[in-house]
């Protein structure tokens, strides 16, 4: 694999200069051109007229396996790239083994993570299969050792992915890890109408925002997605729409910290979620993301209003990472415990029946007997229903990794210590007996059940009737489980169907116009854009750039397929060359 270049570069452009040869100039000018004649003959291997050559590399036909780690936001990342990949005419597959192509959607959390992400690149490279890296870890470190010469598509340019793909199975290396702007103003990222393939036919995740105001000590997340950078509502609405559109029948909101969406464009989350909940169809529901008690706390009134709307689920995850003051001081989280306190009475005061989730560090750096025995009577108060442990692994280039550290043998004991009392209450055996209305959305782990939720977001299994699924439901709960209650429909209720028309298959692409459904796979026929190709040198020197229809202002079908043009040059020229013969 050719080494990449020593400097990271913003984008490709970066490195075009004025010797290059203009785009006309490689597609049109043919006086330089000598192609070679292949003449007949009669060996047992020669290949028909009909045939390309056997070294030839033709995009749009190769198979992709799509890996991706990590949060809500990383999930959708990775299904707007299997929609453009397919929707230009690749093959997504399910079977790691029989992909020509591995693209790995990195998480940068916590160190587990990053390794499964390192053995999978090993893993591809040993098995000869082409690798494009994109998520938080390349964005974040793209000078890694174990990174070089290695394609890689930047969190904010996930719309140009199959530029990069298409490259890479060309044996080029591309790094994309420039940031969308618009009049030098930092964007969400990429447009919100890019072709999608849902993971779940029924669920849309929809970014609100990317990156945070934060500066968590301890976060690598943030060294990736930056800071905050919110869509318009318009846009999220209109997306919103499209999706009920499309079947859908819940929608999530996810971003680093939905709170604190709008900050920088004027507006807040309030207002969204009220245009939100205004197209919402009966029988569809709306599920908020992770947001943080700083950002809440301004709009405790009107979420408190939102979250009691039937068609949004009265669940909300707020993370407290510590019950200790000096260790919130010490993250740079910018509030404290009190905060975090009156945020959750409030909402449990106006919305009864609340579910309150919440993420806790297990020995951050500084962290004392004292504090985590704080942290403990946390959990013992309010007895989070939903409670993610995560034991502290510092991460390069963050400051809380250049901090004395805890004991590795004490912070497993205090994550064991906590697991132990968030194990020791079951949340839901009160519940037994009630009458539920629940969504069902997708299948149990184990395929025995199809998974429901109830209006404040737990998990209710239920039947396996395929005349459920996607359908709101009344069930009686009749047993429950630490994580889990089950229940049976009742036989004499209404069933709501949320979705305006038939979900989409499986693996089917969304957002696709009927212009472009209508229009052949894998570039034949295609107009060719000459002005769009980008020369480049280095490891790029063929390099073609693509414009697809949702890259461009006006929206219309204009690709530039470079490999058919020179396809068709060829051609001319071999059948030129036999008739001289």
């Amino acid at each position: 694999m050719p080494a990449a270049c020593e400097s990271v570069l913003e984008d490709i452009e970066d490195i075009v200069s004025a010797e290059d040869l203009k785009p006309h100039d490689r597609q049109f000018v043919r006086k330089n051109v000598f192609p070679k004649v292949r003449k007949r003959n009669s060996q047992k291997n020669v290949q028909t007229d009909d045939e390309p050559p056997s070294d030839s590399i033709i995009p749009g036909v190769q198979k992709i396996w799509i890996r991706t780690w990590g949060c809500s936001h990383n999930n959708s990342d990775g299904e707007y790239m299997a929609g453009q990949l397919a929707a230009y005419g690749y093959k997504i597959t399910d079977n790691s083994a029989e992909a020509d192509l591995w693209l790995l959607n990195s998480c940068t959390v916590k160190n587990p993570a990053e390794d499964h992400f390192r053995n999978s690149i090993k893993k591809a490279q040993e098995g000869n299969k082409k690798v494009v890296l994109a998520g938080c870890v390349p964005q974040a470190q793209p000078r890694q050792e174990y990174l070089k010469g290695l394609s890689i598509i930047g969190v904010q340019q996930i719309d140009r992915v199959v530029e990069v793909v298409e490259e890479t199975i060309k044996g080029h290396s591309v790094r994309l890890l420039g940031q969308k702007k618009d009049n030098g103003k930092r964007l969400g990222g990429a447009r919100l109408d890019l072709p999608k393939i849902r993971k779940n036919p029924l669920i849309e995740i929809i970014s609100i925002n990317t990156g945070c105001l934060n500066a968590c000590t301890y976060c690598k997340t943030k060294h990736a997605r930056g800071d905050l950078a919110s869509y318009p509502i318009e846009e999220l609405v209109d997306r919103a729409k499209q999706s009920f559109q499309e079947g859908v029948c819940e929608i999530w909101l996810t971003s680093e910290d939905t709170g604190a969406y709008g900050r920088d464009i004027g507006t807040d989350l309030p207002t969204l979620l009220w245009k939100l909940v205004e197209v919402i169809p009966e029988g569809a529901m709306l599920r908020l993301g992770m947001t943080n008690p700083p950002y809440i706390l301004e709009h405790l009134e009107e979420m408190g209003k939102i979250l009691n709307h039937p068609r949004v689920y009265a669940f909300l995850h707020i993370p407290v990472q510590s019950a200790s003051d000096s260790v919130l001081m010490d993250m740079k989280r910018e509030y404290c415990v009190a905060d975090f306190k009156q945020v959750v009475d409030f909402l449990k005061e106006k919305v009864p029946g609340i579910t309150i989730a919440t993420d806790i560090i297990c020995g951050f750096p500084g962290e004392t007997d004292e504090d985590f025995l704080e942290t403990m009577k946390l959990v013992e108060l309010y007895r989070f229903p939903s409670l993610f442990i995560n034991q502290f692994y510092p991460r390069p280039g963050t400051p809380a990794a250049k901090m004395p550290q805890v004991p590795a043998a004490v912070k497993k004991q205090r994550t064991k210590d906590l697991s132990q009392l968030f194990h020791s209450y079951n949340p839901y055996d009160h519940k037994v007996g009630e009458r539920q209305r629940v969504l069902v959305t997708e299948e149990s782990f184990d395929s025995n059940y199809y998974v429901a939720h109830n209006p404040f977001y737990e998990q209710v299994l239920v039947p396996k009737d395929p005349l459920l699924m996607g359908k709101m439901v009344e069930v009686n709960i009749y047993e429950a489980g630490k994580h889990f209650m089950k229940g049976q429909p009742v036989s004499d209720a209404r069933v709501h169907t949320a979705s305006i028309t038939r979900p989409l298959a499986k693996g089917e692409v969304s957002g696709l116009t009927e212009e472009f459904r209508r229009a052949p796979q894998n570039g034949t026929n295609w107009k060719a854009q000459p002005s769009a190709e980008i020369p480049v040198k280095t490891q790029l020197s063929s390099w073609m750039a693509l414009q697809l229809p949702w890259q461009q202002e006006g929206g219309g079908l204009k690709i530039l397929s470079v490999s058919l043009a020179l396809l068709a040059v060829l051609v001319m020229f071999y059948y030129g060359g036999m008739k001289t013969e």
